[in-house]
């Protein structure tokens, strides 16, 4: 039976070790930025800051799929997709299978999208 209310755990059980490692990666690079809150749904875990919003996660049986709002297009082959969301932001959907791609690049757009989160983009 599938929980009425998701939590972050019900994302969690039962994922491989090494994608599990990713995830708390990711949320050690979101960590770095300053304090957010989660909001969890059945399709993923989202990351908000103070105005929105800004990423998402959630590890599966090859790694993590997850994404990140920002102001710019980035391309680069960890994300599978960039499509305009607004006028000013674009969401940037990304594929991570190793700990290396969790790089100072990618530590650079999460830090980009805790900006969007926390509204830098309305100034």
């Amino acid at each position: 039976m599938e929980p009425t209310t998701w939590t972050i755990d019900d994302h969690l059980a039962g994922k491989p070790e090494e994608s599990l490692a990713l995830y708390h990666r990711f949320v050690t690079l979101v960590e770095a930025c300053g304090p957010f809150t989660y909001a969890v749904s059945k399709s993923t875990i989202t990351l908000k800051g103070n105005r929105r919003g800004f990423a998402g996660a959630r590890p599966d049986s090859r790694g993590i799929r997850g994404y990140l709002d920002l102001e710019r297009v980035v391309e680069d082959p960890r994300i599978t997709n960039a499509t305009p969301y607004t006028k000013r932001l674009f969401v940037h959907a990304f594929r991570i299978t190793d700990l290396d791609q969790l790089d100072e690049e990618f530590a650079g757009w999460v830090r980009e999208a805790y900006d969007v989160g926390q509204g830098h983009h309305l100034k």
